[in-house]
């Protein structure tokens, strides 16, 4: 039985989350700032797909809890990789992450064919949130307008980030977490 001012829960559910984007716009360091809130700067390319999990609290519009479990899968970006990996990676996808680098134009203009590739493999249309990443460099080319130009064109939400200093990552995150369990419903 429910009773005012108590806290209402779901059970915990598992969610295959996946960052995408072009090679080195920080999807390896959003990761790491969303799941051990630590940055380095050290640039190590990831080879093949790693794995990290992290268990987040969303509440609903009507106060309901939900464990959400993020399995959260990171891609190599570079492009003649992508195609060996992508069919693994994007299969069973619950949500999606799509990231460009705020101080590469090119790393924006190609979200668009990104996504197109992992709604093929999924055979449907993954929740998405999109993250221009690395806003506190200070030569920004991918602007809020820009974001969140592409985040309304596929009906989610864009955030501003930076891996480095935290800014919107757990934000950002909660956000796909959200998305998530509405299209559930």
């Amino acid at each position: 039985m429910y009773f005012p001012g108590e806290s209402r829960w779901n059970l915990v559910v598992k969610k295959k989350v996946c960052l995408l984007g072009e090679g080195a716009v920080g999807k390896t360091s959003l990761i790491r700032r969303f799941v051990t809130d630590q940055f380095d700067d050290q640039y190590i390319a990831t080879i093949g797909t790693k794995v990290t999990k992290k268990e987040i609290v969303v509440k609903d519009k009507d106060d309901v809890r939900t464990k959400v479990d993020m399995t959260i899968w990171d891609i190599m970006g570079q492009e003649g990789f992508r195609e060996l990996l992508k069919q693994s990676y994007f299969y069973g996808a619950s949500g999606v992450i799509a990231v460009c680098d705020s101080t590469r134009m090119d790393t924006y203009e190609a979200l668009e064919g990104w996504i197109e590739e992992v709604w093929g493999v999924a055979k449907k249309k993954v929740p998405m949130v999109f993250f221009a990443n690395k806003t506190d460099l200070p030569e920004t080319e991918v602007t809020e307008e820009d974001i969140d130009k592409i985040a309304k064109k596929f009906g989610t939400v864009g955030h501003m980030t930076s891996a480095r200093t935290g800014e919107n990552v757990e934000e950002g995150f909660e956000a796909l977490a959200q998305t998530m369990l509405a299209s559930d419903n």
